[in-house]
């Protein structure tokens, strides 16, 4: 199993958009569609990772907007059912289901993949993303509903009903869930709750209420400053952080060849593409998302980082490029600031997670066991 002994855990990514060896076109060289979906599923729980995370579109995020997309949750439940070890990680973002339904959902889930379920809360969205389904709210009240939602959530799971609830956004009167999940964690019954986000109001979030506050790779001192924030915010709430990490992998055998493959990866990018990630950029209160796409000379951020993923992809557009042994150690270095989870995914992601699973891994497990 990947979160071995050093007790530091790996994970993989579900790529709802579509796969394939070049971002941004119109269309994916391999559609989303479920058969696909399960392979990159059973070739993660086939290598021993520990969960995977399936984001939350209401448009396609990685090529044109109006390409196929793979439901969330649906997916989710149907990936499930056809696994038997690795958890889901869900992206959710709270106000489209009504949370006593949500919370129902999320605990058969929980009850039906044998405690194999988390949950990502993404408050803030991508850049009018919320309002091409008819939903309009202030950056603070998503942050504010979010936050009753996790509590709510947790009452409903963690206490017999009926259940009471008085907030702002969410009120329950003699409310039950059925199925009541069962523990799964040392903090409590139910799936833990996962948060992001690099704002003063993000990291409060997640200082009051995650499970495992989640960053977006940024270089190396950034982060340092970034981990120091959400220490404090978690001391203030009387709380222990646990870190993950999400980043992209670009692995060749060379380092030449590893960066003609990270600009091989959007050299074929659609304008059209372009334009629309650039349009969900402008203007974003999203702090992460900013650092995200900071522009730089040749995309290079860092010696091996790269964001050049961030002028066709919402969201994450930062990558580790670099021979085997590079990106292990890179890794090794982020590992170093106190992150015990990392995300990881590459383009494609079937064969890339076997490349990774192969020839970085064991590298960084070594030089984790050594420390």
């Amino acid at each position: 199993m990947l979160d071995g002994k050093d007790g530091v855990r790996f994970s993989w990514f579900i790529p709802i958009d579509g796969d394939g060896s070049r971002a941004g076109t119109m269309r994916a060289e391999q559609p989303p569609d479920f058969d696909y979906l399960r392979r990159v599923v059973e070739t993660a729980e086939e290598y021993g990772y520990y969960s995977l995370l399936i984001p939350t579109r209401f448009a396609n995020g990685l090529f044109g907007e109006d390409a196929p997309l793979a439901e969330t949750w649906t997916t989710a439940t149907a990936l499930a059912a056809v696994t038997s070890r690795i958890r889901f990680l869900i992206a959710v973002r709270p106000g489209f289901i009504a949370l006593g339904l949500f919370a129902q959902m999320a605990a058969a889930l929980h009850q039906i993949s044998k405690g194999r379920v988390d949950i990502n809360i993404v408050p803030g969205g991508i850049q009018n993303d919320f309002e091409r389904v008819g939903e309009e709210s202030t950056h603070e009240t998503r942050y504010e509903r979010a936050e009753e939602f996790i509590a709510a959530c947790r009452k409903l799971w963690t206490q017999p009903g009926p259940v009471d609830f008085d907030g702002e956004y969410y009120r329950l009167r003699d409310a039950y869930c059925a199925p009541h999940p069962g523990p799964s964690t040392s903090s409590g019954a139910g799936p833990r709750f996962y948060l992001g986000g690099a704002s003063p109001r993000a990291l409060g979030l997640s200082g009051r209420q995650a499970d495992v506050h989640l960053s977006w790779i940024e270089p190396l001192e950034d982060t340092a400053r970034r981990n120091i924030d959400v220490a404090a915010e978690f001391d203030k709430a009387g709380r222990t952080p646990e870190l993950g990490l999400r980043t992209h992998l670009v692995v060749r055998k060379t380092e030449a060849e590893a960066w003609d493959a990270a600009n091989e990866l959007i050299a074929h990018a659609d304008p059209a593409v372009k334009a629309q990630r650039q349009k969900a950029i402008v203007g974003t209160q999203m702090v992460g998302q900013q650092a995200q796409a900071r522009e730089v000379p040749d995309h290079r951020v860092g010696r091996h980082l790269w964001n050049g993923l961030s002028e066709v992809r919402v969201n994450c557009g930062t990558a580790i490029v670099g021979t085997p042994r590079q990106v292990a150690d890179t890794l090794y270095d982020y590992a170093q600031l106190g992150f015990q989870e990392f995300i990881l995914s590459g383009f494609p992601h079937v064969e890339e997670c076997r490349r990774v699973s192969d020839e970085v891994l064991p590298r960084l497990r070594e030089k984790l066991a050594g420390n």
